[in-house]
């Protein structure tokens, strides 16, 4: 069975940093692409990066360009949201996803290409 599960949320202060991390089980995630999204409170999840199987691709929502940045360890099945520069705005909880094993393609950002999700981490910034 497939399992992602996230940690590294917390709360930080704005300016501050964090690192998330998606430890991926239940099958090979090595040329998988990956994904990260979003909820804050009372608002639709959305789509933060993603990142190519090969790891040479990746593609990040236009407010977090040049604070966040994806990356994954293939040979610990693990992939990492390294964010940097932290807003209040940011203040959410976090998802890493995975496509099925029948999705076809290099990069994803929409919802609905994702069929595997972690149960989240929360991440606060305080101003």
């Amino acid at each position: 069975q497939v399992q992602l599960v996230e940690s590294g949320g917390g709360l930080v202060q704005a300016g501050g940093s964090l690192r998330l991390s998606c430890a991926a089980s239940g099958r090979t995630f090595s040329g998988v692409a990956m994904g990260w999204f979003r909820q804050a409170p009372g608002k639709e999840r959305e789509f933060v990066a993603a990142l190519s199987g090969s790891g040479s691709r990746t593609a990040y929502k236009d407010s977090v360009k040049g604070r966040f940045t994806i990356s994954r360890d293939n040979a610990q099945n693990t992939v990492y949201l390294q964010m940097n520069s932290l807003k209040p705005e940011d203040t959410a909880v976090y998802y890493c996803a995975a496509p099925s094993e029948l999705r076809v393609g290099v990069l994803f950002t929409a919802e609905y290409e994702y069929a595997y999700w972690g149960q989240g981490t929360q991440v606060t910034v305080s101003s």
